[in-house]
């Protein structure tokens, strides 16, 4: 499936800001089933210092400088993305939990040494005991781990209610936990926190998931969102990506832009500014399949969380 993806974040200022500096991941992944065939960014008004590199997790992240008074900063990025089918293990045929929890603080290849840093606590994922005796009814004894990790995603689709305007950025996960509300963003974190707190390795996902309007009604310009759900690692199967918002193992919807240990790697654009003076957002996001998908089913996106 072939996507064209534009993602547009206005900051209007009450009062002129003489210097802005903002960080941009809007750049989707090169991956093993996911290509980046043209990626476009303009800012406006023109930065005077625009620098791209790789972060410490691999996301392209672009830095820029605005100089002189402005009142509005807008960032587009317009992106062309392939992405094929994954090729999800069987989940009675994933190793036991407690395998996975012990391999990966045991061995010593690369890929388990990336893997552990994912086991740790992270800014807006704290381990807890709390979030553990939440995951612990879906990890009997021997269990197979994806089996597991999908009954774990399952309940927390059935416990929590989608409300946008239950928490925001700065919630912390504890009141996530007890208010059973939030959106994409809490889900993700709450998985990880639990499988995290069992000791599986667990990383935030980043990116955005192709929706469709309610029956009969039209497609309407800048209505999707981004999106996040997690992945978590396997030994023998690599990185597994689940998605909690929706309940489900991702296909060819899901498309990746950035991951990291939670929502503070990876956020799409964060700035600062040198002005007085409050500051409002807008994002509008669109995700255009070339061609109708046949994969069936309506699907939740999250809200752009961006700061």
């Amino acid at each position: 499936m072939i996507y064209d993806i534009t993602h547009t974040t206005t900051y209007e200022y009450t009062d002129p800001v003489s210097l802005s500096q903002h960080t941009v991941r809007l750049h989707p992944r090169d991956l093993p089933r996911q290509r980046c065939l043209a990626n476009r960014l303009v800012i406006d008004p023109r930065p005077a210092v625009a620098q791209w590199h790789f972060d410490y997790f691999g996301n392209w992240l672009t830095f820029v400088t605005i100089e002189g008074a402005h009142k509005q900063m807008a960032a587009t990025s317009q992106s062309r993305v392939e992405v094929s089918s994954p090729d999800w293990p069987d989940p009675d045929r994933t190793p036991p939990w407690e395998a996975v929890r012990d391999f990966s603080m045991v061995y010593k290849a690369d890929d388990i040494l990336e893997a552990r840093e994912f086991i740790y606590g992270s800014p807006l994922v704290p381990k807890s005991r709390e979030f553990r005796e939440y995951a612990e009814p879906s990890f009997r004894p021997r269990r197979p781990v994806l089996e597991a990790v999908l009954d774990l995603t399952a309940r927390i689709h059935a416990d929590f209610k989608f409300d946008p305007k239950a928490t925001s950025v700065a919630t912390p996960l504890s009141e996530v936990l007890q208010a059973r509300r939030g959106v994409c963003q809490d889900f993700a974190q709450l998985e990880i926190a639990c499988l995290r707190a069992i000791g599986v390795p667990a990383r935030y996902m980043s990116g955005y998931i192709e929706t469709e309007p309610p029956p009969g009604k039209p497609r309407l310009a800048g209505a999707d969102a981004s999106h996040a759900w997690i992945s978590f690692f396997c030994p023998g199967a690599g990185w597994i990506e689940v998605d909690p918002t929706n309940n489900l193992l991702p296909t060819t919807r899901h498309i990746t832009v950035a991951w990291g240990r939670d929502y503070s790697d990876v956020s799409p654009i964060r700035g600062v500014i040198l002005g007085s003076g409050e500051h409002s957002l807008k994002v509008a996001v669109d995700v255009i399949p070339e061609s109708p998908t046949p994969e069936p089913g309506k699907l939740t996106e999250g809200p752009a969380n961006e700061s």
